[in-house]
């Protein structure tokens, strides 16, 4: 293992993930840690400005509903290349193993546009880490690349302090190179250009990510929901009253019921269905998750 404090000989407990600079680490950025977390500052606050404006711009365009801003809203969804500069999550998992950034994005839109489009009408759909737990096919690796696209400008920002804190970073191996890189633009709501300076290993480009903002598995994954808030709410739905006495069914049969089985098919269907009883099914995981940090 060619762990980055070794390679550079940093000593001391490390602001940034100490990841295996030639092996893919099996560590997942999640944007709802970063916003539970808010630090390090300014990096966090930034970081949740990108998440926030870019989902915004997304599905302002589905509620516009306009054939050129829906042509806008899945282009914004395009723009995802694999960003392996951080050395985290499964090449073969993320965007070259699901068949390209374009296909990942277009996948997402047609989601966004289908059964959740209504979730997002409501506003009940309103962040980034909301989408693992709707859209099939995105999980740990999808959300975490996704992420890092987002904010990577607060991740170059975040590595640009290290850099100056940590000297080693210039003076050991291949030094600091300069970059042309896609970022967010939170002012604009549109994808830009920067040129950022990374440390570079064996030819490849370092981007650093803060300690705490990557962990083995996301937050809201849509299988915690479905088991916590999704079988919760069935749970109510069929609850009856003996002598008075509320008896609920088993979380363990209700898994077996036609229609509460896991999936993202479940998750839509009944987070509309709770809705129709003011019941904010996402607001309640939200809480849940929040809860358990």
């Amino acid at each position: 293992m060619n762990l980055l404090s070794n390679y550079y000989k940093i000593k001391g407990p490390l602001p940034f993930i100490d990841v295996d600079l030639d092996d893919d680490n099996r560590l997942y950025v999640d944007p709802h840690v970063i916003r539970l977390m808010g630090s390090p500052s300014p990096f966090a606050t930034n970081a949740v400005n990108c998440l926030d404006t870019f989902f915004d711009a997304v599905t302002n365009r589905i509620i516009l509903g306009t054939s050129a801003a829906l042509k806008e809203g899945e282009e914004l969804l395009q723009q995802f290349s694999e960003p392996r500069e951080t050395r985290l999550g499964m090449a073969k998992a993320g965007f070259h193993g699901h068949g390209g950034a374009l296909k990942v994005g277009t996948d997402i839109w047609n989601a966004l546009l289908g059964d959740v489009r209504a979730l997002i009408t409501v506003g009940v759909f309103k962040q980034v880490e909301h989408i693992p737990l709707f859209v099939e096919g995105v999980d740990n690796d999808i959300t975490s690349d996704l992420t890092t696209r987002i904010i990577y400008g607060p991740l170059a920002d975040f590595t640009a302090d290290m850099i100056v804190k940590y000297p080693q970073f210039r003076s050991v191996g291949e030094g600091v190179k300069t970059f042309t890189r896609q970022v967010w633009d939170p002012a604009t709501s549109m994808w830009d250009k920067a040129e950022v300076e990374l440390p570079v290993v064996d030819g490849e480009p370092l981007l650093l990510v803060p300690n705490g903002w990557a962990r083995k598995r996301i937050l809201m994954g849509a299988r915690r929901f479905w088991s916590t808030i999704v079988l919760s709410y069935a749970q109510f739905e069929t609850t009856v009253y003996v002598s008075g006495k509320p008896v609920k069914t088993p979380k363990k049969v209700l898994k077996k019921q036609k229609g509460l089985e896991p999936g993202r098919d479940t998750n839509i269907r009944v987070t509309n269905r709770a809705l129709k009883s003011q019941q904010d099914l996402v607001e309640a995981f939200t809480a849940f998750v929040d809860g358990k940090f």
